[in-house]
């Protein structure tokens, strides 16, 4: 590669040097060899620099509908001014497979009128909440996308006899193994990247798992050997390397029951470290209300917010830092949290997820461990009350950072602990290395044997005591 050769230019000389230089000399014969010619090294080029400014995001979920009512946008901003809230995530391209405003630039989406204009001036409106200081992620809805699937159906799912599949709710998805239709989602994210959006987030980027997805047939063709996982991981992968070149943070909705279950895992297509290792954020839907009776050991999961949540995060932190290379891209963890009330469970399995059901989950991420969060209702009836001033979140996050530092320099002195040796004079006198197995229950309770040099004492004679 010709960029990678470098040139090398000589010490300017002095005027005598260069004379010199110029004159041959009379007993040294010009050289009749020949050059030889080598290939130039090629060398790989250097990583493009990051330049993106990350945010530690506090944030809630905006429908499109309350997006259009100019009074809400206003409280919402107000209540974003004065409090830790600093991040929204609003639909660009919704369940329905909708783009939710006029949006500019892509061929398919003016070709196919994917647009539904549901918000009237999203670009207005990104530009009002970037002015705040507000942190904006454009959901971008994936593999669930019944208006591309009816207009272009062939990247749509089919069964063995030839019809398309349709979810429960009578919807068609796209088959993921389609990677023509990659080209769109990354068209559709790379357009709400332009209008402001700071991040994109991936939603239902996973299989389809609901009654009769099992008689979906994949053609060899498109399949081309891979399964589920690895298919999910090249379009995480794809679409992160697309966006990230345009300054775009990228992010993926996941299950939380794939942390640490490879049966979930298998079935959805998602591999929690795997997607990881692909993405800047990694968000884990683990509302109390998605686990049943005995998840983490409870009983009723979603009357103890608290456990719940730190359940799950810490099955995350267990599943990463396993994976974990040092040096390599892992992404940042930010849950989705509850903020609605799942009275659908039933007496005595449900509690009014209110401000302090909304506190126990945000302290339980920060016990596990984690700095983010994100919350959910799809009505978008949040209680104010449950976020902290500016001035008590600082507070708050300065004294986690305290008791953080606490708890690591606690856990690197106890790791030093088990790192302890026996004197060198102790170890010359072992027999084969092995103790007595006294000895070595009293070690294991009172830790490393000192010598009596240690002590300033004089060493015991070995033959009287009988001893090693």
């Amino acid at each position: 590669m010709l960029s990678s050769c470098e040139r090398y230019e000589p010490v300017a000389l002095s005027s005598a040097e260069e004379l010199e230089a110029e004159t041959p000399a009379a007993t040294e014969p010009e050289s009749t060899e020949v050059p030889v010619e080598t290939e130039p090294v090629e060398t790989e080029p250097p990583a493009p620099e990051d330049n993106r400014i990350r945010t530690a995001a506090k944030g809630i979920y905006l429908a499109y509908a309350p997006v259009n009512n100019e009074s809400f946008m206003d409280e919402i901003i107000n209540v974003m001014d004065e409090t830790e809230l600093n991040a929204v995530v609003i639909d660009v391209k919704d369940d329905y497979g909708r783009i939710t405003y006029a949006m500019q630039g892509v061929p398919l989406v003016d070709e196919l009128g994917a647009s539904s204009g549901a918000i009237k001036d999203l670009p207005g409106v990104i530009s009002e909440l970037k002015a705040h200081g507000i942190y904006c992620i454009a959901r971008i809805v994936a593999l669930k996308d019944p208006f591309i699937a009816e207009a272009k159906p062939e990247w749509a799912l089919y069964k063995g006899d030839g019809t398309v599949f349709r979810d429960n709710a009578g919807d068609a998805w796209v088959n993921p193994y389609k990677t023509e239709y990659w080209d769109y989602l990354l068209d559709v994210s790379k357009a709400a990247g332009e209008i402001g959006f700071d991040e994109i987030q991936f939603d239902y980027i996973r299989f389809c798992t609901e009654r009769g997805v099992n008689e979906v047939v994949y053609d060899e063709a498109d399949t081309l050997g891979r399964d589920k996982i690895s298919i999910i991981t090249e379009l995480v992968n794809y679409l992160s390397e697309g966006l990230k070149k345009e300054g775009l943070f990228v992010s993926c909705d996941v299950f939380g029951t794939i942390i640490g279950s490879s049966i979930d895992a298998n079935s959805v297509g998602q591999s929690y470290t795997q997607m990881a290792d692909a993405l800047d954020y990694i968000c884990p839907m683990i509302y109390p209300s998605h686990y049943s009776t005995g998840n983490f050991g409870l009983e009723h999961p979603d009357t103890q917010p608290y456990e719940t949540i730190l359940g799950a995060l810490s099955l995350s932190e267990r599943e990463l830092s396993r994976s974990y290379i040092e040096g390599s891209n892992q992404a940042v963890v930010r849950p989705w949290l509850q903020a609605f009330t799942a009275s659908y469970l039933g007496s005595g399995n449900y509690i009014v997820y209110d401000a302090s059901a909304i506190r126990a989950q945000i302290q339980a991420v920060y016990d596990a461990g984690y700095d983010e969060w994100i919350l959910w209702d799809a009505a978008v009836d949040y209680d104010y009350s449950a976020f902290l001033s500016e001035a008590d979140a600082a507070a708050e996050q300065a004294a986690i950072a305290e008791s953080r530092a606490i708890q690591e320099e606690q856990e690197r002195f106890e790791a030093e602990l088990e790192e302890e040796t026996f004197p060198e004079e102790l170890e010359n006198a072992l027999n084969g290395d092995q103790l007595y197995e006294s000895d070595a229950a009293i070690l294991s309770q009172d830790g490393p044997i000192v010598t009596y040099e240690d002590v300033g004492m004089e060493t015991q004679d070995q033959e009287s005591t009988g001893q090693p």
